[in-house]
């Protein structure tokens, strides 16, 4: 399957995705910055950094504002990466390919616009703040749940795949990145109990706490909740994770070898450089710095996917 199946596929679960990210993002923004010291709304503007919103913000507002960046991230139009824009993106694509997915899929993704739409109708009041976001995670896991108990392995499940992990890891980079590189006060708070505490908003941002104590159990600092979040392939928001589930779902659909190589040799690429450091050179040689690297892989291998499969053509 080429074409503008496959991109309407693709899409559909990216902006499913994002929209679910988002809300992790704002989250952890909240949290983090509700263990600072010293608060100022400025922070915010980390926050919009990372989630790569600061361009648009910065055109479209004089300050920053902790009211502000939340609703241009949760609820405006005119942020392209926003709930309500990637909500309406994702439906809009689902429309798009509605004989190639099922019912069920549909009435889930529908169900997720009607809902959210009637929900930020209105700005979000710090009060309604977590049922707001706790609802967005829960209309995009329904939506991954009926893919994953409706829909036939073929190559429409294969796209969605695709979509769904190189956001998820776009994602998880970008939390990281809020942590480490713009929301710590600085160098003299690396493992101070504040420390600690924002290392364990990261985990809880990608509903990873759970595993990461399975795993470690009471102990475990932030090399180890790095390790986790990167490098370990059974955690499944981690960065090696997805880009195992990347190469999975590429040679899947590249089986008859018509298709998908370059995207198959870019996801390689990246699991054999970036993602084949161990985390002690990772830190050594800047986490912030192999973030951003990072950040831009997935964007040349998403690139990469749609010149393979001729998503415009």
């Amino acid at each position: 399957m080429l074409g503008k199946t496959a991109n309407g596929l693709f899409w559909m679960y990216r902006y499913m995705e994002r929209a679910e990210n988002t809300a992790r993002l704002i989250e952890t923004g909240q949290r983090i910055a509700l263990t600072r010291l010293n608060q100022t709304d400025g922070e915010w503007a980390s926050v919009l950094k990372s989630g790569d919103c600061w361009a648009g913000y910065n055109a479209a507002h004089d300050e920053v504002s902790r009211d502000l960046a939340i609703d241009w991230m949760l609820r405006d139009k005119d942020n392209p990466s926003s709930v309500i824009s990637s909500i309406s993106a994702a439906r809009q694509n689902a429309r798009l390919v509605r004989t190639a997915i099922t019912g069920e899929v549909w009435e889930a993704v529908n169900s997720a616009f009607m809902s959210l739409k009637q929900n930020l109708s209105r700005r979000v009041g710090e009060r309604d703040l977590p049922a707001i976001l706790r609802l967005i995670r829960q209309h995009s896991a329904l939506v991954r749940g009926v893919t994953i108990g409706t829909m036939q392995r073929n190559d429409i499940y294969d796209f969605a795949r695709l979509g769904t992990f190189l956001e998820r890891a776009d994602n998880t980079a970008r939390i990281l990145d809020v942590k480490y590189y713009v929301l710590l006060p600085s160098a003299r708070s690396v493992g101070t109990s504040l420390d600690n505490v924002q290392w364990e908003t990261i985990l809880r941002s990608v509903s990873a706490r759970g595993g990461f104590r399975m795993e470690y159990g009471g102990g475990g600092g932030p090399r180890d909740i790095t390790h986790f979040l990167i490098l370990d392939r059974r955690m499944p928001r981690s960065l090696a994770f997805c880009a195992s589930k990347l190469c999975n779902n590429l040679k899947y659909l590249s089986e008859n070898g018509e298709y998908g190589q370059a995207s198959i040799d870019r996801v390689g690429a990246l699991q054999n450089g970036l993602l084949s450091r161990n985390i002690d050179d990772i830190f050594e040689h800047g986490l912030h710095e192999f973030l951003q690297q990072t950040l831009r892989e997935l964007t040349g291998i998403s690139h990469q996917i749609e010149q393979d499969f001729r998503f415009y053509d």
